[in-house]
C-alpha cells in the first residue's frame, strides 16, 4: 500500500474519525515535535513528552479546523509552538531556568557516552543563552530545517522579525561557543 499523504490522513481523521490514520500522523511527526520541545526545554525529556502529548491531543480535537492553507506540518508546529508558549506563560518563568532541573542532567548522562553527553549539555547551555523567540527560530531553522517563511507561519512573526531573531541568535551562539572552546 502506498504511503498516504498528510491531507488524505487528515481527511480520514476529520471525516471518518479514523484513529488508525491519526496514529500514522502521530508516528510521522512524533519525533520532530518531540525534538522541537527538547530544544525549547533545553533537554527536559519528561516535559517534552508531556508537551508533545498535549500537542497531539489538541491536533486531534481541532483537526476539523485544518483548512489546508499551509502544509499539515506547519499547522502542527504552529499548535506545538502555541502549546509551548501557553506553558511558559502559565508558569511565568524563564525557560532558561529549566536547565537546572534534575531530569535534564540525569537523562542526558544516563543515555549518552561522556563525550556526547558533555557536547549535548554544552549545546543546551548555549541555547539557554538565547531569548525564547531566538531559540525557537534557531531550532526551527538549524535543527528542524524549516525555511524562514515556514518559521514565520509557525510562530506568527513577520519574516523580517524571524530573520532578526535568527541573526541575533546565531551571533550569540557563535560568541558563546567560541568563548567555551568551540572554534571553527
Amino acid at each position: 500500500m502506498a504511503e498516504l499523504s498528510d491531507i488524505a490522513l487528515v481527511t480520514q481523521v476529520a471525516v471518518l474519525h479514523n484513529k488508525r490514520a491519526f496514529d500514522l500522523l502521530v508516528r510521522k511527526y512524533q519525533s520532530p515535535v518531540r525534538r522541537f520541545f527538547l530544544n525549547q526545554t533545553l533537554g527536559n525529556e519528561a516535559l517534552s513528552d508531556d508537551l508533545a502529548q498535549e500537542t497531539f491531543i489538541k491536533v486531534y480535537v481541532n483537526i476539523t479546523k485544518f483548512r489546508g492553507m499551509s502544509s499539515f506540518s506547519t499547522w502542527l508546529f504552529r499548535i506545538a509552538y502555541n502549546v509551548f508558549y501557553d506553558y511558559t506563560r502559565s508558569r511565568k518563568t524563564e525557560v532558561s531556568s529549566l536547565e537546572d532541573t534534575p531530569s535534564v542532567a540525569v537523562s542526558l548522562a544516563s543515555n549518552l557516552s561522556p563525550a556526547t553527553s558533555t557536547l549535548k549539555m554544552d549545546i543546551y547551555q548555549a541555547l539557554s543563552q538565547l531569548k525564547e523567540e531566538e531559540r525557537t527560530c534557531i531550532t526551527l531553522q538549524l535543527i528542524d530545517g524549516q525555511p524562514i517563511d515556514k518559521i514565520s507561519d509557525i510562530t506568527g512573526m513577520p519574516q523580517n522579525t524571524v530573520k532578526s531573531h535568527l541573526k541575533r541568535g546565531k551571533d550569540k551562539l557563535t560568541d558563546y561557543l567560541k568563548t567555551n572552546g568551540y572554534d571553527r
